[in-house]
C-alpha cells in the first residue's frame, strides 16, 4: 500500500482519473465502542502525516462531481480541530479513516437491506435460520426477531473485528494509511480468512490510489442511500424518490435491543 505522499503524487499525475443480562449488554455496548478506537501516544511523530493543504489537493483531484465543483468541503471546520490533544494532523488521519470505515459499513448496510428484502431471505424456509423466524418481515423487523443471544454474538464479532483493525504496523493517527485493515488470517484458529480480500481476488499491482478513491465515492453514496431508506421507513413520504417503495417500520433504529429489554424502562 502506498503512503500518503505517493498517493498525492499519483493523483497529481492523473488529476482526472434479566437484570444481569441487562448489565452484560450495557457493558458489551460500551466495550465495543471502546474497542472501535485505540488512541496512539501523542508523543509519537508520524512520518506520513497529512495536512489540511494535502486534503485540499486530494479533494480537488477526486474526479466525481463534488471533487470537480466544490473541491474541499469542510463546513464545520473539522480539519482545524485537535481530537484528544493528539494534534491536528493526527485528527485529520482519524477523520479520513472514520469516513472510509463508515462508508464500508454503509455499503454493507445498503446491500444488506436489499438482500433481506428478497424472498430468498425474507420468504419461507424449510429450515428456520434462527429460532423465532417469521417470513415476510422487513429487514429491521428481522433484526428485532433475532433472539438476544444471536444479537450478542453479532455485536461480539463486530467488537472483535474493530479491535483487530486497531492493531496496525503504523496507526492512521501517526501517519499510517487511512482505511487500511491488517491481515487477520491465522491470528486465531477460527480466523481462516482475511476480512479484506479473503479469496485473493484483487491484483496488488493495480492502481490502489484509484481504487481507494472509488471506494470513498461509493461509500459516500451508500451513506446517503441507507439513510434515505431509514428516513422513508420512519417518515413515509420524506424521500420522494423512493416513496411507496420502503415499508414503514414501527420500531426504533436507535434502540437495537428494543424487542428484548429496556435499560431505562
Amino acid at each position: 500500500l502506498p503512503d500518503i505522499p505517493d498517493e498525492l503524487a499519483a493523483r497529481r499525475r492523473y488529476p482526472r482519473t434479566s437484570s444481569t443480562m441487562q448489565v452484560v449488554i450495557a457493558l458489551l455496548a460500551l466495550g465495543t465502542n471502546a474497542l472501535a478506537y485505540v488512541a496512539p501516544s501523542p508523543r509519537r511523530v508520524g512520518k506520513l502525516a497529512a495536512t489540511k493543504e494535502d486534503m485540499t489537493t486530494l479533494a480537488e483531484s477526486n474526479p466525481d462531481y463534488l471533487g470537480q465543483s466544490l473541491g474541499l468541503w469542510d463546513p464545520l471546520g473539522c480539519l482545524n480541530l485537535d481530537f484528544w490533544t493528539l494534534g491536528n494532523e493526527a485528527t485529520i488521519g482519524y477523520l479520513r479513516h472514520a469516513e472510509i470505515k463508515h462508508g464500508r459499513v454503509a455499503m454493507a448496510a445498503f446491500l444488506g437491506y436489499l438482500a433481506q428484502s428478497t424472498p430468498v431471505v425474507s420468504g419461507p424456509h424449510a429450515k428456520l435460520p434462527y429460532s423465532g423466524y417469521e417470513p415476510g418481515l422487513t429487514p429491521p423487523e428481522q433484526w428485532d426477531a433475532i433472539p438476544l443471544a444471536g444479537k450478542i454474538q453479532i455485536f461480539g464479532i463486530i467488537g472483535m473485528l474493530e479491535s483487530y483493525g486497531e492493531i496496525l504496523p503504523q496507526h492512521y493517527c501517526n501517519g499510517g494509511l487511512p482505511g487500511y485493515y491488517p491481515p487477520i488470517k491465522g491470528n486465531r484458529f477460527e480466523l481462516i480468512f482475511n476480512l479484506y480480500d479473503p479469496f485473493n481476488w484483487f491484483d496488488d499491482n493495480k492502481d490502489k490510489v484509484r481504487g481507494r478513491q472509488v471506494e470513498i465515492n461509493n461509500g459516500r453514496l451508500a451513506m446517503l442511500g441507507i439513510f434515505s431508506i431509514i428516513s422513508e421507513s420512519k417518515v413515509p413520504g420524506s424521500v420522494p424518490l423512493i416513496t411507496g417503495l420502503i415499508p414503514e417500520y414501527k420500531g426504533d433504529y436507535m434502540v437495537p435491543f428494543e424487542a428484548d429489554f429496556s435499560i431505562f424502562g
